[in-house]
Order: C-alpha cells, then structure tokens, then sequence
C-alpha cells in the first residue's frame, strides 16, 4: 500500500472506534478489537495470521499492565479502609489553615489520587468538603475546585494510577521519568485549574451543600477508631514505591553499566518490586497492625480488583490496536507523514488523546487509543526516555481537556455538588480543560530540552 493509502487506513481506523464506541455504543474493549480485525484485512494482514497477532500482543501488554494496575489496586484499597487518606487530608488542612485550605486539599487530592482511583478518592473526601463548605460559610466550589484538580492530576500523569501505566507499558516509557515530568507539569496544572481557577469560579458561582448531603460511602475507619494510621506513615508509604521506582531510574542515568550497584537498584526501584513491597507493606502497617484480620485484609485486596478488570482489558486492546497499526506499515506511513507536516510528536499525541476524549469521554480509554496510534509512530522514529515520557505527560494532558456529558466524572461531580448540567460545563469542564492544558503547555516547553 501507499503511504498515502496507510495514513488513510489510521484514520479509518480512529474513525471507526469512535463510530462503535460514541453511536454504536459499543464496549470499548470489544470495539477496539473489532478495529483491530477490521484494520488488519484491510492493511493486508494474512488473514490466518491475525488471532495469533492478537494473542500474542494481549498477553505481551497485559504481562506489565496488570501487574502494576492489580498490585497498585490493592495499596490503594488498604490506604483508604483504614483511614490514612483521611489522616493526610486532616493534617494537611490543620498544618495549612483556613486561609490556605485550597492549597492542602489540592495536595490531598495530588498525594491521594496516585494509589486510589479519582470516584473512590472524590467519594471519600465528600463529607469532608461539605464540613469545610459549612464551617466557612464560603461557596463549596471554593474546596471541592482544587480537591479535584488534584485529583485529575494525580489520576491522569503519575504513575501507578492506571492511565499513566497503561501509557507507559504501550510506549515502553521508563516510569521513572514519567513520575518526573508528570509532577513537574502536573503542579502548576493543579495550581492553576485547581487554586486559581476555584477562587475565581467560587466568587462568581455559589454553592450551598446539598439537602441530600450526608455522608456517603462506607466508613474508612478501621475496627478500633482510636487506632487511625499516623500521618507519616500514610504519607511515606504512598512515598516508597514513588521514591524506589524514582532510584531505579536515577541509577540507571548516573551508574555505568555493568556497576553491581546499579543492577540492585534497577532491580529494587522496578515498578514490580516497588508496588509489590508498598502492598505488603500496607497488609501489616495499615490492616493487621490496626486491628484488622486476615481474612478481612484479603477480602479488601479482592474487592480492589473488581474495577480494574475493565482497565486491564481495555489497555491490552489498545495494544492490539498499536501492533496491527506496525504490522501493516502503517505506524512508518504516518511516521513519514509527520516527518514532512512538522508538528511535534509531543503536540501530535496530545491532539490525538484531546481528539478521542470529546468524542468518547472516557479518560483511560483516550489515553490508551492515543497511545497505541503513537507506539509505531516511535517504533519508526526512536525517541530518548525523558522525550517518551513527555510524550506520555502529553497524552494524559489531551486526555483530561473537556471532559463533557459523555464522562462519567462529568456527572460524579454534578451529583455531589449539586449543580445543575450548565453549571458543571462552567465549571468541571473549565477546570479540567485548565489542568489540561496547563499540563501540555509546561510539558512542550521541557521537550525542547529533552
């Protein structure tokens, strides 16, 4: 085929997801490997060669994915149940003060959102918003802008929250790197989405807690209130894996090959190992040494993995996507194409991820399409680690622009807050296009220098 013909075959291929996915209203998995076949016979694949394609791309992507999403699943579960999230947003709120209440609870919502999914953690902060709202006086806006700023923040650019992994695993980005970026342009992101944006939107757009406000979800408290984790401890077991897969990476920058330091720590600061000693760690620190049995440790672990089936499915359909995309040439066709239209691939896969987030809603689902129309793209023009993980940043920035009445998030936050649907455009939508675009904007200036 053409290069001409290939780069029309992506397109159809994008095109054709979105028709399935927004008009068909068909599962995202099952869409993306209906794509996939589609896009296959028609990018010339031998028919009988393409079931083993996709077994073998599902089980290569899913090898990495999983493990990280199901370990990362599990930490996030013990943080929550036993009251440590809680435990960190108070201390931040006490430490910060009434007057900087926006500051603490943008952090809260950055530090909490990395191990517990964005519904679960905004669940749980619920309560304490509509405390906040009626202490001050002030409208809930003022507190819930930044808290979900944060939030979008920690849920969309840093690892190990499902997105960020799942973009990560598909472009083969050292998470060392993404964690780096992914805070440098995710701090001013929440900044200005979170604490500027929320001053403003509050004194234009009162918000009184809702009638039906009361709080919801299950108790985080532990068997024995009176033994809540400390501060430190929550914080510093959030900390560990970040600072262990950080190590890693930095070993591998400032340690020669063959140093026998820098296999221990390549090996210690492995996402595996880091997840996997931060979990068992929290079974001890935030389950039995708390006052909780073994089998309700185990029960928390299991009842962490039901949300993630979905994710995991849908990452390792992207991956399908991607690798049929090699397989027919055309990931070097758009490759060639981008090379004479000039646009940076930063720029490129922020377009594509804030593309496919109008047009389907779902933030993972975005970054996970973006990223496997971008894999071949750097299998054909190779990229250094920092400029991949940039590129990983700027998928999750297009993912979080104009989040609309398709997302779900649209309408978590609407219900909670008790705004009406022209109310949540105003604000969710403003505040996440602000985190959005914040997060791209700082993340293209620093891969001019990467």
């Amino acid at each position: 085929m053409s290069t001409g013909a290939l780069v029309g075959l992506v397109a159809f291929g994008v095109a054709l997801l979105l028709v399935l996915v927004v008009v068909g209203r068909l599962h995202a998995f099952i869409a993306l490997l209906v794509t996939s076949l589609v896009v296959a016979v028609l990018g010339g694949i031998p028919p009988v060669d393409i079931p083993g394609l996709i077994q073998e791309e599902m089980g290569g992507t899913l090898g990495y994915i999983a493990i990280v999403i199901g370990v990362g699943a599990m930490f996030g579960e013990m943080l929550r149940r036993s009251g440590g999230a809680n435990a960190i947003a108070n201390t931040l709120l006490g430490r910060f003060g009434e007057r900087y209440s926006p500051w603490a609870l943008g952090l809260t919502g950055l530090v909490v959102a990395v191990p517990v999914f964005f519904d679960v953690a905004f669940i749980l902060f619920v309560p304490l918003l509509y405390s906040l709202a009626r202490r001050s006086g002030r409208s809930l806006l003022y507190h819930a802008i930044p808290l979900l700023a944060g939030l979008a923040v920690g849920h969309a650019f840093i690892p190990p929250t499902p997105g960020p992994v799942a973009v990560a695993g598909l472009l083969g980005a050292d998470l060392g790197w993404v964690i780096a970026l992914g805070a440098v342009a995710g701090i001013p992101a929440a900044i200005v989405g979170g604490v500027w944006f929320g001053r403003r939107v509050s004194s234009r757009v009162h918000l009184d807690v809702p009638e039906f406000a009361e709080p919801v979800g299950e108790s985080p408290n532990p068997p024995n209130p009176a033994r809540v984790p400390g501060v430190g401890l929550a914080a510093g077991l959030v900390a560990l894996p970040l600072l262990l897969i950080l190590l890693g990476t930095a070993s591998s920058v400032a340690l020669p090959e063959g140093h026998p330091l820098r296999d221990v720590l390549a090996f210690i600061g492995h996402p595996f190992t880091a997840l996997i000693a931060a979990t068992l760690l929290s079974f001890y620190a935030l389950g039995t040494r708390l006052g909780f049995s073994r089998d309700e440790i185990r029960r928390m672990a299991t009842k962490s993995l039901e949300p993630v089936g979905l994710i995991i499915l849908v990452t390792g359909a992207g991956g399908v996507f991607g690798k049929v995309l090699v397989a027919t040439g055309a990931g070097t066709a758009v490759a060639d194409w981008m090379a004479t239209s000039r646009l940076p691939l930063v720029a490129l896969a922020f377009l594509i991820a804030a593309v496919v987030r109008v047009a389907q809603g779902s933030a993972t689902v975005s970054m996970v399409t973006a990223a496997g129309l971008m894999a071949p793209i750097l299998e054909a023009v190779p990229a250094s680690p920092p400029r991949v993980a940039a590129i990983v940043i700027a998928i999750a920035s297009g993912a979080t622009v104009l989040s609309h009445v398709n997302d779900s998030g649209f309408w978590l936050v609407s219900r909670y807050l008790g705004m009406t649907e022209k109310q949540t455009l105003r604000v969710w939508t403003v505040m996440e296009t602000l985190v959005g675009v914040t997060g791209f904007g700082v993340i293209l200036v620093l891969s001019l220098f990467l």
